[in-house]
């Protein structure tokens, strides 16, 4: 009966404790953006709503010029659906639009026509080239926005001559139409653009920036004038939010990828990729010195010669597999002709050693020992039968 010998295991998998101290800083990272997450999210979680918001309370919304509106009799109402923008648009009736962006182009055409003509005010803040060319024909965003925050109304506007300097530095505006009111200009392009509607009382406000509608900024310069002017010319002020869950936007609309993903995917995608390069950056390898290392199997050195041959055959590296044969043919030889290995790959040193133990000529030995590389596969292996031969000759008693 035979017995089987138990072998010692050469795996070279990592313990189960190196690989915790490897992934431990990764999982501390993971660990620290999902505490973020969660933090973020209760915080914007709470009673304060979010920007441009009049019922927030924070620096970024808008409940103070809500406030002093209902002071003077103007009701403010809040919706977040096209289709309750759309209801509201009256005669007696202001419709801010906090973010046109958001809008569709559909939402957009349907929001249009249902105040063009409704001889209301609509008040559109900081609408883009997304959206203002749609909301307000005949008027374009420059792709170039204000240098400066507060401006000068120069124009006859009474509502900006009467509220003088106000912020309103943003997106500026041109406009086809002659009869626009055009004020608070940047480099002689508007901020805050008023157009008439083509028939009634009704008009639009194009405003470059929300700056005048937060509360944090309501009391500087003219804002709460200007604000309280162009949003209380009417009794009724129906804010709307727009949103990318509206329910009621057009179920035949054809929806790209990216309107399918959640607001603030760029901005959390870019937090991630700056989370990652940061933890690739810590855990990276750092230049140092060569450490050896023993290799988990033992390997012959005639495989290794071999591979390292194909290896300069693959890539047509004669030179530098004749330089290897040299190389090592003369750190060989210097030895058996007494020269010191230092300088086996001085010419000056190994060939006259050489010459007088073999009696010969000494530009042989130098044009086999120091030549150029040979130029093709046939003189490669000539190359080393001679240097073959020249080893045998030295080491023949």
């Amino acid at each position: 009966m035979t017995t089987e010998a138990t072998l010692p295991s050469t795996s070279a998998s990592p313990t189960a404790r190196q690989v915790w101290t490897r992934a431990r800083g990764i999982a501390l990272a993971v660990v620290l953006l999902l505490a973020a997450a969660v933090a973020i999210a209760v915080i914007r979680s709470d009673t304060k709503h979010g920007e441009l918001d009049p019922r927030s309370v924070g620096p970024q919304g808008s409940r103070a010029v809500a406030e002093l509106l209902a002071d003077r009799g103007v009701s403010t109402r809040v919706v977040t659906t096209l289709d309750e923008a759309r209801a509201a648009a009256a005669p007696d009736t202001t419709l801010l639009v906090a973010v046109p962006d958001l809008l569709t182009r559909s939402q957009q055409t349907r929001l249009r026509s249902s105040t063009a003509d409704s001889g209301g005010r609509t008040v559109l803040v900081a609408p883009g080239s997304w959206s203002v060319e749609k909301l307000a024909p005949g008027v374009t965003a420059d792709p170039a926005t204000s240098f400066d925050s507060t401006l000068d109304p120069e124009c006859q506007l009474p509502a900006a001559r009467r509220a003088g300097s106000a912020d309103t530095g943003g997106i500026r505006y041109t406009t086809t139409h002659l009869d626009a009111g055009e004020c608070y200009p940047s480099e002689r392009l508007a901020t805050l653009l008023r157009i008439p509607a083509a028939s009634g009382d009704g008009d639009t406000i194009v405003l470059g920036a929300p700056d005048i509608l937060f509360n944090d900024r309501l009391d500087k310069q003219g804002n709460a004038s200007l604000a309280l002017q162009l949003l209380g010319s009417r009794p009724h002020l129906v804010w709307y939010l727009p949103s990318l869950s509206d329910a009621s936007a057009d179920p035949d609309e054809e929806k790209g990828f990216l309107d399918l993903l959640p607001s603030g995917w760029l901005w959390g995608t870019l937090q991630l990729f700056v989370a990652a390069a940061l933890a690739a950056l810590w855990r990276a390898r750092r230049l140092g010195p060569l450490v050896p290392e023993k290799l988990p199997v033992a390997i012959r050195a005639s495989e290794t010669v071999e591979g390292r041959a194909r290896l300069y055959r693959k890539a047509n590296a004669r030179d530098r597999a004749a330089a290897a044969l040299r190389s090592s043919t003369r750190i060989r030889l210097a030895p058996l002709v007494g020269v010191p290995v230092t300088q086996a790959h001085a010419p000056e040193t190994l060939l006259p050693a050489l010459s007088a133990h073999l009696h010969g000529d000494g530009h042989h030995l130098h044009a086999l020992l120091f030549g150029p590389p040979p130029g093709d596969d046939a003189a490669l292996i000539a190359l080393a039968d001679q240097l073959d031969a020249l080893e045998r000759e030295v080491r023949r008693p």
